[in-house]
């Protein structure tokens, strides 16, 4: 085990060096380029790495981070306001793109529960490259990043509760013991993390603030504790780690903590966009091609319209209204999990599964591409774009 995962990773970062030298020479993205060696060195590849599984659970973790890094960013106030002046662009938005899902699938052949299946996962857009393409100006200080950060975690919201339909076995079928054990666990989840930061964690860190290691050692402890909890009372780990992240944001340490995990961040998001090219079966994608095609060019027109004239009706300017929608045009990392869920429910067959998955990828490319040419960004190919 061990030989076998010291060798994936001298693949994948080693590799990840020498494509990303080539990407940024022919100014291609670097999200792109993680990807692209995935499917590579992958099984269904050059079968260099064959352990996906276990380089996607890892990689996860560059979720949880990402999340717990936002959360050290927002102000509990400023989270409250900016949910407000989102809830019903949000949920208007993921009820558009869940009817182009179920209408494009029952199209192309599908029956009326895998094309229930294929609509929920067009819900949601991409939190990991929704922030990761989002200046660090921008989210911290700007509109346009309060109102993306309040639409990805509405949709969060949304799709636990999908995912709590899932597991039950029968879409359309929902444990409501279940779905009240839950939402009753949010907010019980939120008190005791205020009220353990409030009168042990921060007297911990006052007490030893001089020592960096330790404040790193706890708030790595802490993220993860908060997101291993979150997963345990029917939550995600994500919400969790947020969580962690919001209750430490009054505290003045947590610009020191956000600034010390940054590295950690981007070590486990390599792995993640290099484990999303490894999954994907290639030799599945022609019974599938053409649906996911149109699917994916539907989503990538739909989503931006959709997201500008909502934005737009609520006195968003045009410009910060595209800006969003073309940054949220893709579907989500969970929808990949939705995929997964549904299929070992036997809910949907495999040709669904592989269409959301190679739905999920185009829009992942194409969306990031659109970006990175278009709008600020910290890992703009051109000078006058790059934002850190």
């Amino acid at each position: 085990m061990h030989d076998s995962l010291f060798q994936s990773f001298f693949l994948i970062f080693s590799g990840a060096a020498v494509i990303a030298s080539l990407a940024l020479y022919t100014r291609q993205p670097l999200l792109v380029a993680y990807i692209a060696l995935g499917a590579a060195l992958g099984p269904y590849g050059l079968q260099l790495v064959d352990d996906i599984a276990l380089v996607t659970d890892i990689a996860h973790i560059g979720i949880i981070f990402l999340l717990f890094l936002l959360g050290l960013d927002m102000q509990p106030r400023s989270l409250l306001s900016t949910l407000s002046q989102t809830t019903s662009t949000g949920l208007i938005s993921s009820a558009v793109f869940a009817v182009v899902g179920y209408v494009t699938g029952y199209l192309f052949g599908f029956t009326h529960m895998e094309s229930l299946v294929i609509g929920m996962a067009m819900m949601f857009s991409s939190t990991i490259i929704g922030i990761k393409l989002l200046p660090t100006t921008v989210l911290h200080h700007k509109h346009t990043g309060e109102l993306m950060v309040g639409l990805l975690l509405l949709q969060d919201f949304l799709a636990i509760l999908c995912l709590m339909i899932l597991y039950s076995g029968d879409v359309g079928q929902v444990d409501l013991t279940q779905l009240g054990a839950t939402l009753l666990a949010l907010p019980l989840l939120i008190l005791f993390a205020y009220c353990f930061v409030r009168f042990v964690l921060l007297k911990l860190i006052h007490r030893f603030d001089r020592f960096h290691e330790y404040i790193f050692l706890v708030a790595i402890g802490w993220c993860l504790g908060c997101a291993e909890l979150a997963h345990f009372l029917g939550l995600s780990a994500e919400i969790g780690a947020f969580i962690a992240g919001i209750t430490l944001a009054t505290s003045p340490i947590s610009q020191y903590i956000a600034i010390s995990l940054k590295p950690l961040r981007d070590f486990f998001l390599i792995l993640f966009f290099f484990s999303l090219g490894a999954r994907f079966n290639l030799g599945l994608l022609g019974d599938v091609w053409l649906a996911s095609l149109v699917l994916a060019a539907l989503i990538l027109l739909v989503k931006p319209v959709t997201f500008r004239f909502l934005l737009h009706r609520q006195s968003e300017n045009n410009g910060l209204a595209w800006d969003i929608g073309f940054r949220l045009g893709q579907i989500s990392e969970f929808s990949l999990l939705i995929a997964f869920v549904a299929a070992n429910a036997a809910l949907i067959g495999e040709r669904a599964s592989v269409l959301i998955q190679a739905t999920a990828i185009i829009t992942f490319l194409i969306s990031s591409y659109i970006v990175i040419f278009n709008y600020p960004n910290p890992i703009a190919v051109s000078d006058r774009l790059r934002r850190d």
